[in-house]
């Protein structure tokens, strides 16, 4: 019996067309006539926009002239490949080999041999492809030459709209923002289930879009950008952009510096709002049970009560005598907790730098800890006294520069007065310059019994990069490098200020 080799479909046909365009205008930007037709009869004939061709045109604007777009454009790349539509269209075009059971159905007739038998919806891929195409060409062709403040803000909407087709609030991937991106406020949130596994992406997606946004922040010409209020209000807040403005702080004066300070403190309070919440889900400090339990209402352990009182229960009466109230210890240990943060403020670390800097502003307002904060390269500055202002805090630091740890030890060590109450937060990628210097003085504080937490990353995203010689040295000492969300490093200091 010979093999039929089945014929192409149309529907493939289509897909290629539109991937072949796609790949054609990332790497040309000019126009191929053959296939720019093509694509644009397989658009019309689907019933979607042309616009979605038109490389100018804004996702936001898309979705303005058609809501419903913005449904299917929320997880349409997904991990898994299956965008919610599709498998709505999938089950119902294909009929399950198994009951509910578990049994194989029977045929309940005769099989029509022009039927086809591949589950898969070939119209819906078509479609996908065409807004695939459409989110992947506004993101990553960004051209060359200098870019204006509502480019930059269009880029940043449309990679909102990649994170959310990714499965991901707008802003995660990058690691900067967590609201919206700006423009149109879309109906969806990109948050349909949990946290997608982008493990699978190669190359990491999220270190790619944001060298793409700090490399059209650098084409901007901010200066003149930020002089202007009227394009200054087109500019959103991202971690690219804050990084621009802190290197460059000092060089801007006026209307310019009002607006870069505006631009910082809008950052700094969409932050705060995402790590204030993580912060304060556990309360701070041990219950402390030789303090007598306040008799008031709220304190009443009602299970407990009734549980002490059984013996008291009247079967005749139906009721329960109480002798006694009982109620629950709500006093906490005051022994107060105190938290030194030492941050790299090198260049390669200003993620961490912002991140940092905002949570020790939150831990600083919460009772009974003692929060200091130190910034250095190859000077320590002080940073304490504006601990409770994040925004101060950030507008007194200098990026870039070398790394000298031992300078800022040496500001770190005086301020440990009792090491079992103390936790030093170290942020750094260790790339340092007095290197066993530096760790032989770490090595004593955590043998003095000073809590000593060495943390390579404190990013948004989960990037960055460790000396692999303090990281072999740390895990030896028996306080690993954390790495990565800057959610790990909450959890530890919540555990530590708690016990």
């Amino acid at each position: 019996m010979t093999e039929t080799t089945p014929a192409p479909d149309a529907h493939d046909h289509r897909r290629q067309v539109l991937y072949w365009r796609l790949l054609a205008r990332l790497f040309d930007p000019e126009e191929r006539a053959s296939l720019e037709a093509a694509s644009l009869a397989v658009v019309e004939d689907i019933g979607l926009p042309a616009a979605l061709l038109d490389p100018q045109v804004s996702i936001d604007s898309i979705v303005q002239r058609h809501p419903d777009l913005a449904a299917e454009l929320d997880g349409l790349m997904t991990p898994d490949g299956a965008h919610p539509q599709d498998d709505a269209a999938e089950t119902g075009a294909r009929t399950d080999p198994q009951d509910a059971t578990g049994a194989d159905r029977a045929p309940t007739g005769p099989q029509d041999p022009t039927v086809d038998a591949d589950p898969r919806d070939r119209a819906a891929e078509v479609r996908r492809a065409a807004l695939v195409s459409k989110v992947l060409l506004n993101v990553f062709a960004t051209g060359s030459g200098a870019v204006s403040a509502g480019q930059l803000a269009r880029w940043q909407s449309d990679a909102g709209w990649l994170e959310r087709a990714l499965g991901c609030a707008p802003g995660d991937l990058r690691g900067g923002r967590t609201g919206a991106p700006g423009g149109v406020a879309p109906t969806g949130t990109g948050l349909g289930g949990a946290t997608p596994d982008l493990s699978r992406l190669i190359p990491q997606i999220g270190p790619e879009l944001g060298a793409l946004e700090a490399d059209l922040v650098k084409r901007m010409r901010l200066r003149e950008v930020l002089a202007d209020p009227q394009l200054a209000a087109r500019l959103t807040p991202s971690m690219s952009l804050i990084e621009q403005l802190l290197r460059d702080k000092n060089n801007l004066s006026g209307v310019a510096l009002a607006n870069a300070k505006a631009l910082i403190r809008r950052f700094v309070d969409e932050v705060a709002q995402v790590l204030r919440t993580q912060v304060e889900k556990t309360s701070v400090g041990a219950i402390d049970r030789s303090v007598p339990p306040k008799r008031v209402f709220r304190n009443l352990d009602l299970d407990r009560t009734i549980w002490k009182n059984l013996t008291n229960y009247s079967p005749e009466e139906e009721r329960l005598y109480v002798d006694r109230l009982y109620y629950r210890h709500t006093a906490r240990k005051t022994t107060p907790q105190r938290l030194i943060v030492v941050v790299d403020q090198s260049g390669s670390m200003v993620d961490s730098m912002v991140n940092c800097t905002i949570l020790a502003s939150i831990f600083a307002g919460l009772p009974r800890v003692d929060v200091h904060l130190i910034a250095y390269d190859t000077q320590a500055l002080d940073l304490t006294p504006w601990v409770h202002d994040p925004f101060e805090t950030l507008l007194r630091t200098n990026l870039g520069g070398g790394t000298d740890g031992t300078v800022a030890m040496a500001l770190a060590q005086p301020k440990i007065a009792e090491p079992r109450n103390t936790v030093v937060v170290w942020i750094s990628d260790f790339y340092e310059w007095q290197s066993q210097p530096l760790f032989d003085s770490m090595a004593a504080l955590h043998r003095s019994g000073t809590r000593f937490i060495p943390v390579g990353s404190v990013t948004s995203s989960g990037r960055g990069s460790v000396n692999p010689w303090f990281r072999e040295r740390f895990k030896d000492l028996g306080t690993p490098v954390l790495s990565g969300h800057i959610r790990k490093l909450v959890h530890e200091l919540k555990t530590f200020l708690a016990s």
